[in-house]
């Protein structure tokens, strides 16, 4: 009987990790939103690509994230990072339906959020994320 519920707990705990292994990382479709929750967060609309980091204090992936994403912005003109803590912005959090930290929400001109990333980012996979609006996103 033991080693039936070892057994279980393996498969249950391999399935687990290999959908998160899935999941981490990966850019998502954005969810509609309103102007004003990005607002209240410090996204201007002159800024023509804004990286909006949801971060929580004793998270190790979101100074990952955080490194990343500051990375990216102070190595291209018309590129802004904000980081905000989840846990002082929960209304915001709700309204942009945030799971997790970190996720990052990459932002245009328009106040459209064009990708949507949860878990720490991969520096080629944002940079191709900002690469594919710079078009766009750099006047």
């Amino acid at each position: 009987m033991g080693a039936i519920i070892a057994i279980v707990a393996l498969v249950v705990a391999a399935g687990l990790g290999l959908t998160l292994r899935r999941v981490n990382g990966r850019f998502r479709a954005p969810r509609p939103t309103s102007d004003p929750v990005l607002a209240d967060l410090g996204v201007t609309p002159q800024t023509p690509l804004t990286l909006l980091q949801f971060s929580s204090a004793f998270c190790a992936p979101c100074r990952v994230a955080r490194r990343i994403c500051a990375e990216l912005a102070g190595g291209r003109d018309g590129v802004a990072h904000l980081e905000v803590d989840a846990e002082s912005h929960l209304d915001e959090v709700r309204a942009l339906g945030v799971w997790r930290t970190p996720t990052v929400l990459v932002v245009d001109a328009t106040g459209r959020i064009a990708f949507r990333l949860g878990g720490a980012p991969t520096r080629a996979g944002l940079a191709a994320a900002v690469e594919s609006l710079a078009p766009q996103a750099v006047a």
